[in-house]
């Protein structure tokens, strides 16, 4: 039970979902690596963060410690502006360096990396996420977090971090898709992919969890997809600029918005189904101000069974009758009835989280 995180890191990538999961195993990582010896180096970026935050706490600690702790706070996150003032200037007195975002993008994005020097070899930790590194949110808001110590992974987060420090942004990347130079055309060559697919008699396939959908060039390649066979599922919580089943345009394309207790906060892009499959977890909602106007971040799930849960998440959502309501031709939103008794999806995941937890006893 006390066994350290970051070995089980490098054994095996981890996905946590908020709030069915502690954010706690997150902060104990970085409590770990800020008294840890090999580890040089702890690099975020903050957006929103708690009032008293235990992870703005545990990087005064690391920087104390002697380690190199860059921090990037987003001074213009609307309504936290004089919080997030005031933590910079905390972190700054404790030996932190701090960025102040580029002058014409936000940066969005929910990254952290922890850079180890291990006999004289460099490897990463990289943690990316689609929701703020609030410990009060994770407890209202449906959020994803993936841990990895894939050396790709760790290399493209340190490219975005180098260009952040020159007040710049990366213009390519291998794993990550970054905003807003190599994240919305990545999306559109990977909906390209699967409409090739139809095209060579094959099943193509698209889902996407966001909060919006508005990015113009985004929605023509989704109707252009459906135009060609393949079949999208769309969750969207807010605004969705596209309207489903429209004959000739839309008619393989579903929408579904589920508003329950928690709010549906987490981003999922999926990319075909089987073996070949593409999955990714965003800090972006495809909007034109996220793909294009900020410094966002989507990472690829890898591992197969952190890949299983997030399409076992997804599928329950699209499942979800109880909160969940799906939106006509019309653009209406309307009732659903699909199981007997009703699924409310995010119930479901709570009672799955209690089982595991009683399960590793």
């Amino acid at each position: 039970m006390n066994e350290k995180i970051i070995p089980q890191i490098e054994n095996k990538d981890v996905v946590l979902s908020y709030p069915f999961e502690s954010m706690r195993p997150f902060i104990s990582m970085l409590e770990e690596a800020a008294s840890d010896p090999t580890v040089v180096s702890i690099k975020m970026t903050l957006y929103r963060v708690a009032d008293r935050s235990k992870i703005v706490e545990t990087l005064i600690e690391a920087a104390e410690n002697g380690k190199e702790v860059i921090v990037l706070v987003e001074l213009r996150a609307r309504f936290d502006e004089a919080n997030n003032i005031e933590m910079s200037k905390r972190l700054e007195e404790a030996g932190c360096q701090l960025l102040y975002g580029l002058g014409d993008y936000k940066v969005h994005s929910k990254l952290c990396l922890i850079t180890r020097s291990v006999n004289n070899t460099f490897s990463y930790i990289t943690q990316i996420g689609t929701g703020n590194y609030n410990e009060k949110t994770s407890r209202l808001y449906t959020d994803l977090s993936l841990v990895t110590a894939n050396e790709e992974i760790g290399a493209d987060a340190a490219a975005v971090f180098a260009a952040l420090q020159k007040g710049e942004t990366v213009d390519s990347s291998n794993q990550l898709l970054v905003a807003p130079n190599c994240l919305q055309n990545r999306i559109l060559s990977m909906i390209d992919e699967q409409i090739d697919k139809v095209k060579n008699g094959e099943d193509g396939y698209v889902g996407v969890k966001i909060n919006s959908l508005t990015d113009k060039l985004i929605i023509e390649k989704l109707i252009e997809a459906s135009q060609a066979g393949v079949k999208i599922d769309l969750e969207v919580r807010g605004i969705c600029c596209i309207k489903p089943g429209v004959k000739g345009y839309t008619d393989n394309i579903r929408v579904v918005s589920v508003v329950g207790r928690f709010l549906e906060h987490s981003r999922i892009y999926r990319f075909g189904r089987g073996d070949d499959q593409k999955i990714y977890i965003a800090s972006a909602d495809f909007m034109t101000r996220n793909t294009t106007r900020r410094v966002e971040v989507a990472a690829p799930v890898l591992d197969k069974h952190c890949q299983e849960r997030i399409i076992h998440i997804f599928n329950l959502i699209m499942q979800d009758d109880e909160k969940g309501k799906e939106q006509n031709s019309d653009g209406v939103y309307c009732d659903r009835h699909i199981n007997n008794p009703k699924i409310d999806s995010q119930e479901t995941l709570y009672e799955e989280s209690y089982e595991a937890a009683a399960s590793a006893e």
